[in-house]
């Protein structure tokens, strides 16, 4: 009985199995509904999201035909820089500058150690001192060897004294006559010498030779200077460097096949690689009339209309020649001016071209004709205006009026 009792517990009752399993692949199946309903329901909201586009802003261009006809690089540099030495050699014991400081034409630099030229100076004014003196004797004794000859003359007429007496009064008078001018030849070289003595002593001071910034400081005190090398290496030939901002300018290297490309005059657009998004006019100065055999160019010489801090000597540079704008006809313009836009704005196809102008949201289809290439715009004649926003790379399935919204750096 016990044993019937154990079989009958282990006996597995599969009706209760069958409802089990049911049950579980109906729950199963519920879950799969419930996840293919939310995957849909998460594409059709993001499948709904407008897509997002960068855009930029259209600039004006200026006149219609103006353009790039050649591009070229090169750096900024100074018509007027100078290294600032000494005129002598000497123990420099002050510097008064520093880089960056601005200096006016005349400004005291450095001083050397000026001892030696101060003795100098202290002995020339002595020797002029002395000379004056003598001079004030020799006159005096002039004065009276003039009377002792009056007198022997009149003694000589009345025949008291020998002829003798009166040659010697002569002879007196003019030995100092000769001395007198001989002080005063004597006055003259103490003179000169004494202004030697005063150049040697301003020759201790360092001055700037002109208005600019000090872009590099070269000598500190105690330090030897001299107008030549010398000294091994231990002597100094410059106090510092000077630059004439307002004498800068570019210069560029044209590949002379292009050359012909340039003239004196053409105005220009520069933009430092420090700042891309700047762009300076300017105007071609000179064509160097000579050619670099090693490197086939021709150097440009182009002045920099706007000054600015920001410019400085040695910057790289890139320039764009310009075409002239074509000559103002009587007639009065009706035509909008020429904009500007970055390349990747344009869909071209020759001449003319389609861009999707962006405004509250949505995007407009436009056909517009299109100009020259400037650098890395490009340049639109008609059918956009100044300062309206332009979509950047515009997707293909982009169509007009459709739904946008802006990138994060758009």
């Amino acid at each position: 009985m016990e044993r019937s009792e154990l079989l009958k517990q282990l006996r597995i009752d599969r009706d209760t199995t069958r409802v089990t399993g049911s049950r579980a692949r109906r729950v199963a199946l519920a879950a799969g509904v419930v996840l293919a309903l939310a995957g849909l329901a998460w594409f059709g909201a993001t499948s709904r999201q407008p897509p997002a586009v960068r855009t930029a802003v259209a600039r004006a261009a200026g006149e219609p035909g103006a353009g790039s006809v050649l591009d070229a690089s090169g750096y900024v540099t100074a018509r007027r820089q100078a290294t600032v030495s000494a005129k002598i050699t000497g123990k420099i014991v002050e510097v008064l500058i520093e880089e960056g400081m601005r200096v006016e034409e005349g400004a005291v630099l450095a001083r050397l150690d000026d001892t030696e030229a101060e003795a100098q100076l202290l002995l020339a004014e002595a020797q002029l001192t002395a000379a004056r003196s003598q001079l004030g004797e020799i006159r005096a004794q002039l004065e009276q060897a003039e009377r002792d000859h009056a007198r022997q003359r009149a003694l000589f007429d009345k025949q008291f004294v020998a002829e003798q007496a009166l040659d010697a009064a002569r002879a007196q008078r003019d030995m100092l006559s000769a001395r007198l001018a001989a002080a005063g030849e004597q006055i003259k070289v103490a003179q000169e010498s004494l202004a030697v003595a005063r150049v040697q002593m301003d020759n201790t001071i360092v001055r700037a030779p002109f208005a600019g910034v000090v872009i590099a400081k070269a000598a500190q005190p105690g330090e030897m200077i001299s107008p030549i090398s010398a000294g091994g290496g231990f002597t100094r030939t410059g106090i510092g460097t000077i630059v004439d901002m307002d004498s800068l300018e570019i210069q560029v290297d044209v590949n002379e096949a292009f050359i012909n490309r340039v003239r004196p005059g053409q105005p220009v657009e520069a933009t430092l690689n420090a700042y891309p998004e700047w762009k300076i006019p300017g105007a071609v100065i000179a064509i160097i009339p000579t050619a670099d055999r090693s490197k086939a160019t021709v150097k440009v010489r182009i002045a920099i209309t706007g000054k600015d801090a920001r410019i400085v000597p040695d910057m790289g540079v890139r320039v764009a020649f310009l075409d002239p704008p074509p000559a103002r006809s009587a007639a009065p313009r009706t035509a909008a001016p020429a904009v500007l836009v970055p390349n990747e704005a344009v869909r071209a196809d020759g001449e003319k071209g389609v861009i999707f102008v962006y405004a509250d949201g949505k995007v407009e289809r436009r056909s517009v004709r299109l100009g020259r290439t400037v650098g890395r715009s490009r340049q639109v004649l008609s059918g956009l205006r100044d300062g309206e926003r332009v979509v950047l790379s515009p997707p293909e399935a982009l169509k007009d009026g459709d739904a946008v919204r802006l990138a994060e750096n758009g």
